[in-house]
């Protein structure tokens, strides 16, 4: 006997099913219309008022406010594929969806779940095995296909018009962060690439710069603004009169007294300077602030300086100058300084600070407001995940659906192999792949079902990267049309997507202390009520 609290909820057996996998299918129908070069995007507006215009999947899910403990395990599926592969999430999302959706005509045709588990877990084993068969292994030297891998990766995140453009400066940016290891392993840091961003300006006139940015002013208006050869300095300390640590009262007496303490003061500062410029120090970036008084011996001395800069940005600068961020500077020694070129842009109001064979780059993305440029830096950093990806694995594959289809047709056969009833399991999971193209066909408007007749028919014949053209609406070869994606992102997906659907299936009993949800607002709407639709009405009503 199982004694619980008046408030407590407890959902069993199929109903325990069937709530879980409409929270979960729900989560993948949110993001399904965003899948492909045609994709729609959706406006998510928080309790602030803040507004985010995007359709990249991990970015929408995380912004919504769903309260639902199973909707967020499938949450979980888009941010291990963002980490993991730093695209695809969308797809990993509406695979898993997709899965449960047949898991459960399969446990209403009495097939019980651990059949189907196993079923779904020997059709992610083997679709990777055939992922990894399917793929071209490729020269990451080829730019050619790097900036394809980049452009399909983009496209339909905000970034067509110029993505010829900025998939050329997304190739550079990583191939200038790419470093070759003593067993000849391409390793990319993208910690060294930078990405800061400006209005006011079209895409079309982004650029990658060899160095950092410091997007803020001289703190004197007699200071240089330009600085070649120059000894830098980064600094984790103000430049300002050193506060008492306890409140302390002072009687002055006499006016004199009072000058005595100003002029300590002026010597306190004028020391601190005087101290930067016996290191040698021509640049001075300061993270904390700079006393009016200090700005001037710093200008009379011919220094610049500049002050609240971003504790990031000091970070990055390390690595471009090779110099230490100095948190005391009466401590500060002329080893501490790094060497660089410091020029200012007038028109940007920047400063772009280039060192000696920097490691680090600065990809300086434009768009004409706020909202274009931070959807536009969520498609770059995709794409820069993804180049990463190829430059590190060296395989890829065909996009359009090509790979969704191809598994497909070899996970039917595959099941042939298989006995029992995960047989019905495996064509399941095949079944499932091919929600991928049937999407990308009914967001570019397309007939999914005659697009996926003429794809499978394409695939009969042995053509195995034999995808969908978006653009045109034609079945056509995607690799020879510049349409292609990395085989990890695809391996990260199929794998997270089972895996979300198996822990999803092998729940048969959910008993919570309260409402089944994770908000225990002031909301009681809704609720599971031992079915589905109740659970949907309270724990995703934020969502839905």
């Amino acid at each position: 006997m199982i004694v619980m609290s008046e408030d407590s909820q407890r959902v069993k057996d199929e109903n325990a099913q069937e709530y879980n996998i409409s929270a979960a299918r729900a989560v993948a129908e949110s993001v399904k219309s965003t899948l492909g070069p045609k994709g729609m995007d959706k406006m998510l507006v928080d309790s602030m008022g803040s507004v985010t215009i995007t359709n990249d999947g991990v970015t929408i899910l995380q912004e919504m406010d769903i309260d639902n403990p199973t909707a967020e395990m499938i949450i979980e599926v888009a941010e291990t594929q963002e980490d993991e592969a730093g695209d695809g999430t969308t797809t990993a999302v509406a695979i898993a969806g997709e899965l449960l959706k047949n898991a459960e005509d399969l446990i209403e045709q009495d097939i019980h779940p651990t059949a189907i588990i196993k079923g779904f877990h020997m059709a992610a084993e083997q679709a990777r095995e055939e992922v990894d068969d399917i793929a071209t292994v490729v020269d990451t030297e080829d730019e050619d296909l790097l900036r394809s891998v980049a452009e399909t990766s983009m496209t339909g995140k905000g970034a067509e018009l110029n993505k010829e453009h900025l998939s050329s400066l997304i190739v550079d940016a990583v191939r200038a962060v790419t470093v070759e290891t003593d067993e000849g392993e391409n390793v990319v840091d993208l910690e060294f690439l930078n990405i800061e961003t400006q209005t006011g300006r079209s895409a079309g006139e982004s650029d990658l710069l060899e160095g950092g940015i410091v997007d803020k002013d001289p703190v004197h208006d007699d200071m240089p603004t330009e600085a070649t050869d120059a000894d830098i300095l980064l600094l984790n300390d103000p430049i300002e009169i050193e506060e008492a640590d306890v409140d302390t009262e002072v009687s002055v007496t006499d006016p004199d007294q009072l000058q005595q303490f100003l002029d300590r003061e002026e010597k306190q500062l004028r020391e601190k300077v005087e101290h930067i410029v016996d290191l040698g120090a021509d640049v001075v970036f300061c993270q904390k602030g700079i006393d009016d008084l200090a700005q001037h011996y710093l200008a009379k001395e011919g220094v610049l300086a500049v002050r609240r800069a971003k504790k990031s940005d000091l970070e990055f600068l390390q690595e471009v100058v090779d110099a230490a961020v100095v948190s005391d500077l009466e401590s500060a020694t002329a080893d501490d300084l790094g060497f660089g070129d410091v020029t200012r842009d007038a028109a940007d109001e920047l400063f772009y600070v280039e060192g000696d064979d920097a490691h680090g780059v600065t990809l300086l993305l434009r768009g004409s407001t706020d909202h274009v440029v931070d959807e536009l830096e969520r498609g770059i950093n995709d794409a820069l995940d993804v180049v990463a990806q190829t430059v590190s694995d060296g395989r890829v594959l065909a996009g359009g659906g090509a790979i969704e289809v191809e598994l497909a047709s070899r996970l039917r056969d595959y099941a042939d192999s298989v006995s029992g009833r995960e047989q019905l399991a495996v064509e399941a999971f095949a079944d499932s792949l091919e929600l991928v193209p049937r999407v990308l066909a009914e967001n570019a408007g397309l007939d999914s079902i005659d697009t996926l007749v003429d794809l499978r028919s394409a695939h009969d014949e042995g053509d195995v990267q034999a995808g969908l053209n978006a653009w045109t609406g034609d079945v056509e070869n995607t690799a020879d049309a510049g349409i292609v994606e990395p085989a990890h992102a695809k391996e990260q997906a199929v794998t997270s997507a089972s895996e979300a659907a198996n822990l999803v299936l092998k729940i048969d009993d959910i008993i919570s202390a309260g409402d089944l949800s994770t908000d225990k607002g002031d909301d009681e709407a809704g609720g599971p009520g031992g079915a589905p639709g109740g659970g949907m009405g309270g724990g995703m009503g934020g969502m839905m």
